[in-house]
C-alpha cells in the first residue's frame, strides 16, 4: 500500500480515509470530492496518475482532513496515523502538510518504526518541518524541499522556516550542494533529497548525484502545486520499486516535461500539468529509466529493463 496523508484547506472536512479516484479536476476519496488545486491534493493526483500508468492495480490510500490553520485537523491526523499504522501496514507512507507539532510527529514516527516491516517514509511541507524540528530526519527515506526549505534543514538552530538564521536566507542554486552536505552531516536530512527549484538537485548521503534543469519552463515556478506533483510521483515510483535517487530524478524530469507539454503560463493550474503526465510517461519513461510498459497478449505488463 502507498499511503498519502496530509491536510487540505477545506473547512469542516472530517477525517477521510479511502482509495483515491481521479475524476476530471477533482479527487474523490471515500465519496468526498476534493478540489485538485495544490498541496496534498496535487500530490495525491500525480501519484494516482503515475500508478495508473504503471498498471499497478492498487490506487493510493489517502488520509485527508481539513485544517485552515487551527491545527485541530493536523492533531487528529497525527493521532490516526499513530493509532492505525500497524493495521494499515503501508509499504510507503508519504506525509504532506501537517502542522509541525513535534510530540505528535514523534509518536507517529515511533509507531511506524515499530511496524514490521516499517514503511519507507517521505516528507514534504509541514511534515518535513516537524520531522527536522523533532530530530527525526534520518528516519525518513526521502525529503523533497525547495531551496528555502533546504536552508531550514541546514540551519542547526531553526525549528521552523520562519526562524532561519540570516546567513541561510539567500539560497542561490550554487549554495544548495553545501546546504545539503551541512544538513546531512548534522543528521537533519535523510539519505535521499530532491531540492526543487529552477535547477533540481538530487542527493544521496549528503552528496549531489544529479541535477535536472531541462526542459526549462520558468512559468512552472509561478504555479501552485508543481512541487507537490514531484513528491507525488516520487512516492509512486518508490512504491513501484525504484531506488530513491532514481525515483527523484525521474519525477523531476517528468514534471518539467509535463509543464512543457501543457504549454503552461503563470495563469495555468497544476491539474493541467498532471493531465500531461501519461503522455510524458508514454513517450519518455522507458527511455529515461528502463521502466517499460510491454504489450503482452492484449494487456500491458510492467517490465524493468537495464539500459
Amino acid at each position: 500500500m502507498l499511503l498519502i496523508a496530509g491536510t487540505v484547506p477545506v473547512e469542516n472536512l472530517s477525517l477521510t480515509v479511502g482509495k483515491a479516484v481521479s475524476e476530471s479536476d477533482n479527487l474523490k476519496v471515500a465519496g468526498t470530492n476534493i478540489p485538485c488545486t495544490q498541496g496534498t491534493a496535487a500530490m495525491v493526483s500525480s501519484a494516482t496518475a503515475t500508478l495508473q500508468y504503471l498498471g499497478l492495480k492498487e490506487a493510493p490510500t489517502v488520509a485527508l482532513i481539513g485544517d485552515i490553520g487551527s491545527g485541530t485537523g493536523s492533531k487528529t491526523l497525527y493521532k490516526y496515523l499513530a493509532d492505525n499504522i500497524h493495521k494499515l501496514k503501508p509499504q510507503v507512507l508519504a506525509l504532506h502538510y501537517l502542522m509541525p507539532i513535534i510530540p505528535l510527529m514523534e509518536k507517529a514516527v515511533t509507531a511506524c518504526k515499530e511496524c514490521s516491516p516499517s514503511p519507507h517514509l517521505i516528507a514534504d511541507a509541514g511534515s518535513m518541518y516537524a520531522a527536522k524540528a523533532a530530530g527525526l530526519s534520518k528516519d525518513f527515506e526521502i525529503m523533497t524541499p525547495d531551496a528555502g526549505e533546504m536552508s531550514f534543514l541546514a540551519d542547526p538552530n531553526a525549528t521552523h522556516p520562519a526562524y532561519i538564521q540570516h546567513h541561510f536566507l539567500n539560497a542561490e542554486s550554487h549554495k544548495v550542494p553545501d546546504l545539503i552536505r551541512q544538513a546531512f552531516e548534522r543528521g537533519d536530512a535523510p539519505h535521499t533529497l530532491i531540492v526543487k527549484g529552477s535547477t533540481d538537485f538530487v542527493a544521496t548521503s549528503g552528496e549531489v548525484v544529479d541535477t535536472i534543469s531541462e526542459p526549462d519552463v520558468p512559468a512552472m515556478e509561478a504555479i501552485g502545486g508543481t512541487g507537490d506533483t514531484i513528491t507525488g510521483m516520487v512516492s509512486a515510483f518508490l512504491y513501484a520499486g525504484l531506488e530513491p535517487p532514481h525515483a527523484c530524478i525521474l519525477a523531476a524530469r517528468a514534471n518539467r516535461t509535463a509543464g512543457l507539454y501543457a504549454k503552461v503560463t503563470p495563469a495555468s493550474r497544476v491539474i493541467e500539468v498532471i493531465r500531461k503526465l501519461p503522455d510524458v510517461f508514454k513517450k519518455h519513461l522507458c527511455e529515461w529509466s528502463g521502466v517499460c510498459i510491454i504489450p503482452q497478449k492484449g494487456k500491458d505488463c510492467l517490465e524493468r529493463r537495464d539500459l
